[in-house]
């Protein structure tokens, strides 16, 4: 085990290449590569296996789980969770003999949101905020906040509160709701859901 400034915890077998910017209280643990002209906030856990390519931005207190690749051009907000395995791509019409690294497609993750284990999430689309993307979907456009997405190819199936319990709101209308569990409010209004502060 090494442990360099800012209080972080990297292991042995972890590489991070010159260039790369790490937050205070991060946890890397075995066999993680992080590249070059990446930024890594702080308290960000990358589980064992984790790969973070160049020009990739990861928020603070994101938790990254067991084998997952945070390819160039992807974007975490704060407070992201990637469950195991779950698989970002980063061009969508790749092949293996055609060099194609100049079209890379931005992928955004905004804060607090939840990706699955084995879930899959296709270049050039907006997760938004608190959005809950189910194990095993596959993403192929944008998600609205407060989405919980089921599926292949993933289609919402209802709504989940900043704390990711469930909510009892049909997909579209025009209503209010408090949490059960942790008495925070929303309000839909057509198929957008706004906390209420």
């Amino acid at each position: 085990m090494k442990d360099i400034s800012n209080n972080n915890f990297i292991h042995n077998t972890a590489i991070i290449d010159k260039g790369a910017v790490l937050g205070g209280g991060c946890k890397i643990w075995h066999w993680v590569h992080i590249c070059s002209n990446s930024r890594i906030g702080s308290n960000v856990i990358l589980g064992q296996n984790v790969f973070v390519g160049n020009n990739t931005i990861i928020g603070n207190n994101c938790k990254i789980q067991n084998n997952v690749s945070i390819y160039s051009n992807v974007i975490l907000e704060d407070d992201v969770f990637c469950g195991p395995s779950m698989v970002f791509t980063n061009i969508d019409r790749p092949r293996a003999f055609i060099e194609k690294k100049n079209q890379f497609l931005n992928t955004l993750v905004e804060k607090g949101a939840t990706l699955g284990a084995n879930c899959t999430i296709i270049c050039g689309n907006t997760i938004g905020k608190y959005a809950f993307i189910a194990a095993g979907s596959v993403v192929t456009k944008n998600v609205v906040p407060y989405a919980l997405m089921m599926g292949v190819p993933s289609k919402q199936t209802g709504w989940v509160s900043k704390n990711g319990e469930k909510l009892n709101l049909p997909l579209y209308g025009d209503m209010k709701i408090v949490c059960q569990k942790y008495g925070d409010k929303y309000q839909l209004k057509g198929n957008k859901l706004i906390e209420i502060i």
